[in-house]
């Protein structure tokens, strides 16, 4: 199954504050949900978004609705689940 990728405007602001030198990573890993859900996501319990992928020190919380990917945060770990 093939998913369309769509980012919210706080993820768009979020991936301004990431350094260059992690953006790379984080493209490939949101490239990579396209094709496949598996991977390093975890299912969240008690927190809206209900996914996160892990890439390097970032997190992307996400939600998948149908065949879309909702992107809602691209954010450090250490903020991500304040």
């Amino acid at each position: 199954m093939t998913y369309e990728i769509e980012f919210k405007p706080k993820s768009i602001k979020d991936i301004r504050r990431v350094p260059k030198t992690e953006l790379e990573n984080i493209f490939e890993k949101i490239e990579m949900m396209k094709t496949d859900l598996h991977g390093d996501v975890k299912k969240l319990t008690n927190f809206t978004p209900e996914y996160r992928l892990r890439a390097g020190n970032y997190r992307i919380l996400f939600e998948v609705d149908n065949n879309k990917i909702i992107v809602y945060r691209i954010i450090h770990r250490k903020d991500a689940y304040k």
